[in-house]
């Protein structure tokens, strides 16, 4: 159970609320290495939107089968920390166990990313992991004017422009106009994870409400494609609910996996920039 469980469990991170399952369906492509030689300075974007702002913070518990198994939140703070002139804005991803799951497969995950406040895409990323028993740590530098990013194994590979870590592409994710989607259109985040560069791909399906122990929410499905058959039999066993309103903020995310099923919900909110689209 416990390599299988851990990447279910990855789900306490929040973020998982988009990239939950396709550590196990990324179409694997491993980043090639940068040339010795420097590369020239590429320009930055700047994007505008207004899905979030410093102060937000978003709690979730996380249901396995019936059993209260961990909580998640998912903080956006200030800083005065800046990088090429930019200033940067610090996100802070916990997650652990809860109740009698954490007395068996005890988690304690920390996600922080400190992103590029203009052009929402990071600069420093650190994740430590402690899920029962196992533990590691990552430190990627993104050097984003170089297209670059140096791992904690002193390993520097050459990525695309403003590509995303785990932990801001959650952020990324809500700024995209969804005004137009039809039901089937993809959006493809691209990713640098685990020493690989992989796409984030995320499915529009339409527009349901979704009844929480909070209250009823307007919102907006979308399914992770991921490679089925693995953890997922299909891309149906997993789907993300966010509210159909500027936050874009995901209140619901369910997945049937092959030991069980798992399910998070928004729990908490405080510190949105517009009014959530709460019934």
């Amino acid at each position: 159970m416990g390599d299988m469980t851990r990447k279910c469990l990855f789900l306490l991170a929040g973020v998982a609320l988009f990239t939950s399952g396709l550590a196990q369906g990324r179409t694997q492509t491993p980043a090639s290495p940068t040339p010795a030689a420097a590369l020239g300075t590429f320009p930055l974007r700047t994007l505008e939107h207004t899905a979030f702002k410093p102060g937000e913070k978003l709690t979730y518990v996380l249901h396995y089968g019936f059993v209260n198994a961990g909580e998640a939140t998912l903080e956006l703070r200030e800083t005065d920390l800046t990088i090429q002139g930019r200033k940067m804005i610090q996100a802070v991803g916990k997650g652990r166990s809860i109740g009698a799951f954490n007395t068996f497969y005890k988690v304690d995950d920390h996600y922080e990313t400190y992103m590029d406040q203009q052009g929402v895409f990071p600069w420093i990323f650190m994740r430590r992991v402690s899920e029962g028993g196992y533990e590691f740590s990552q430190d990627y530098a993104y050097m984003q004017h170089l297209h670059q990013v140096t791992t904690q194994k002193k390993q520097t590979h050459t990525v695309p422009p403003h590509v995303q870590d785990m932990l801001s592409a959650f952020y990324y994710a809500r700024t995209i106009d969804y005004s137009k989607a039809k039901p089937g259109d993809e959006f493809t985040i691209q990713c640098f994870l685990d020493d690989e560069l992989w796409p984030l791909k995320m499915r529009f399906i339409g527009k349901e409400t979704v009844k929480l122990r909070n209250g009823k929410y307007r919102c907006l499905k979308f399914q992770p494609v991921v490679q089925e058959g693995r953890i997922f039999k299909t891309n149906d066993d997993l789907n993300v609910w966010v509210t159909d309103d500027p936050n874009h903020i995901p209140v619901l995310a369910q997945a049937k996996v092959l030991v069980g099923s798992i399910k998070m919900e928004l729990s908490g909110y405080e510190g949105l920039v517009h009014p959530i689209a709460k019934e």
